[in-house]
């Protein structure tokens, strides 16, 4: 109790403490989106930020040097997906290695009947349950940054696998509050799964990355991401999914989306 006495205390010092004008600029920057939100967010996203980079330990890999830039980049992006919400800064995740670009590790794949082979696979960005890290690309990081309304966010994609860590199976839904309400998830979930795989079959357009089909907890990844940087298109596709979410972050997107207003909207 008093470790956690200590740990609140200590976190709301950093929220509250003034925040480095450098870094300020950094994120006025490079993430446009920033500029966007309300100023009551604006504020809240800085206090998170001073607690993430706190508490969380940045590596530089494959020869990159880290920088303020980089961490706070990063840390600004992963911290939006906490606004509103009582949270406990991404428990499971200890340490952020950035690589450059673009990194290959070797992996053992499976092939079918029994039979598995090694290689080499290209990467933007990982993380699971059991590692306590999380992998990004640099360049990948700042083209999700700087591009709010693709659809694509590598940043947000991971650290919503993180948010799936948080209750006790990776199943592709983060830590909720009731019985009812993993429920409900479950049922909005399912169907929307079921459609995108699909989608991918028929060839019909798709508001979601079609790699939401490998599973579930890719699928709560692709989805999120989309609740963040489409959010006016995933509400006129996929409205009970965009409800779901909404609930879940304590956020309405389309209120600072950087992603242009549909004709009928």
């Amino acid at each position: 109790m008093k470790i956690a006495w200590r740990k609140r205390v200590r976190r709301e010092r950093l929220r509250t403490a003034p925040f480095p004008p450098e870094w300020k600029e950094i994120i006025t920057r490079n993430l446009p989106i920033f500029s966007r939100l309300p100023t009551n967010d604006q504020a809240e996203l800085l206090g998170h930020v001073q607690v993430f980079l706190a508490e969380k330990r940045f590596e530089g890999c494959g020869g990159l040097k880290l920088t303020d830039e980089i961490r706070v980049t990063i840390a600004a992006q992963a911290c939006l997906l906490l606004l509103h919400r009582e949270t406990d800064y991404y428990p499971e995740l200890t340490s952020i290695l950035v690589y450059p670009s673009t990194y290959i590790v070797e992996e053992d794949r499976y092939v079918g009947d029994n039979i598995w082979e090694q290689g080499a696979d290209n990467r933007l960005g990982h993380t699971g349950r059991r590692m306590g890290s999380l992998v990004l690309a640099w360049d990948e990081v700042k083209h999700g940054a700087a591009h709010p309304a693709d659809g694509h966010n590598l940043v947000v994609h991971e650290f919503a696998h993180q948010l799936d860590f948080e209750d006790t199976v990776t199943d592709g839904a983060p830590a909720l509050r009731t019985r009812a309400e993993y429920l409900a998830w479950a049922r909005v979930m399912q169907r929307e799964f079921d459609a995108l795989r699909e989608a991918e079959e028929t060839g019909a357009p798709t508001v979601l990355d079609t790699y939401g089909t490998a599973n579930p907890p890719e699928f709560f990844a692709v989805a999120t991401e989309a609740f963040f940087e489409r959010p006016r298109a995933l509400r006129a596709k996929n409205r009970q999914l965009y409800d779901q979410l909404a609930s879940f972050f304590r956020q309405d997107p389309i209120a600072y989306s950087a992603e242009p207003k549909r004709p009928d909207a």
